[in-house]
């Protein structure tokens, strides 16, 4: 079945290799604790309130040098492992690690009082706590998940570049430039760490089996599926016309997602920090007033009123056509999961988002920003 699928060489470790691979993703979660606990970092407020003392909730978050020191470790060898060894090992990290994220779970639910979700199935894959910190603050969970699973996907993807260059004869450009647009990817969120606190996840998930698996596993190893059917095939041979076009294009088609996505929730995030600033000295704050409240409606949010899951959209396109294998599936089952994803996600967020400010104003902001993802289309 593997090999039909593309994907035997992820299935060639011998039985003592492939238990090291079942419990990679614990000495991975381990080292990424004490890497976060010891290096240092900065406490910041965050958008969340501590319901018991009324103030934002404080973060430590020093996931850049983490990032980084992360990269070292793993580009030196200085682990003893090599470097294609989280390429190699994938499938059988992934089901270990989906067995630590469930065991972890489960412990999280239920030392926690029931919530307003009584069924016990859907309390551990929703969850009941929306902040678990530990140390004084030092440790918080989400956090830590945004740090593991965003630095693992960048070594995973190299992982499978590494083991392209050294399995495969005539060398696809698309495969480095694939481990190269997640390495930004996840970079700049580093760099813009604190504007994570004022994102959906932070503000609105619980802590279940969604989060703990959806941030240590799908996002850390599962996020490079592609790669696990692509990484095997060759140079895609196209002539130097379209040659140019694939290699030039995806990654402007990268580029133009990754500048309305940042764009729009760094315009968020100054508006939430300080309502009264023009972003980037030229998009006036225009407002629809909801109370206490106010629904921002200038600049990227004029547009849509989701516009940032449109340059979400644009790096998963970029990323099914970086391969250069245009016809095959496993290239576009990223694209897929991003569209999918969104498209539920910007459906939830309408939900909450007329809750928060009311149904009668969250319509007039409807009435003013007609189109939810992409102007003029949907």
């Amino acid at each position: 079945m593997f090999e039909r699928l593309g994907i035997g060489h992820l299935v060639e470790l011998p039985a003592s290799q492939a238990l090291l691979g079942f419990l990679t993703p614990l000495f991975v979660f381990a080292a990424f604790f004490v890497l976060q606990m010891v290096l240092p970092g900065r406490h910041v407020p965050g958008y969340v309130v501590d319901r018991e003392t009324g103030l934002p909730c404080s973060y430590r978050l020093n996931g850049l040098l983490v990032f980084v020191v992360a990269q070292v470790l793993w580009w030196f060898e200085l682990t003893g492992m090599p470097r294609d060894w989280f390429y190699r090992s994938s499938l059988y990290a992934v089901v270990g690690g989906t067995v630590l994220a469930l065991i972890l779970t489960l412990i999280a639910v239920f030392s926690q009082p029931p919530g307003e979700v009584k069924n016990k199935f859907l309390a551990c894959w929703f969850g009941r706590a929306q902040e678990m910190q530990f140390f004084n603050d030092r440790f918080d969970l989400k956090m830590y998940f945004y740090v593991v699973g965003g630095t693992m996907l960048s070594l995973n993807a190299f992982s499978g570049a590494v083991w392209h260059y050294g399995n495969v004869e005539d060398l696809n450009p698309g495969v480095f430039v694939f481990a190269a647009f997640f390495t930004f990817y996840v970079f700049d969120y580093f760099v813009f760490e604190r504007v994570q606190l004022y994102t959906y996840d932070v503000i609105y998930e619980r802590l279940g089996f969604k989060m703990f698996w959806g941030g240590l596993i799908v996002y850390g190893w599962i996020f490079i599926i592609p790669m696990w059917g692509m990484a095997a095939h060759p140079d895609p041979g196209h002539g130097a016309g379209w040659r140019y076009l694939w290699l030039i294009g995806t990654p402007a088609l990268f580029a133009i997602g990754w500048c309305i996505t940042r764009g729009a929730n760094m315009q968020k995030y100054t508006f939430k920090r300080w309502p009264e600033r023009k972003f980037l000295g030229i998009f006036e704050p225009e407002v629809i007033e909801a109370g206490e409240r106010k629904i921002l409606c200038s600049g990227f949010w004029g547009v849509a009123r989701h516009f940032n899951y449109m340059g979400e959209g644009f790096f998963g396109l970029s990323i099914a056509l970086v391969w250069g294998h245009f016809g095959n599936l496993w290239a576009w089952i990223y694209f897929a999961y991003v569209v999918a994803l969104f498209t539920y996600r910007q459906i939830d967020d309408d939900k909450r988002c007329a809750e928060k400010y009311g149904p009668g104003k969250w319509a007039e902001y409807q009435e003013r920003v007609r189109y939810r993802i992409i102007p003029g289309i949907y």
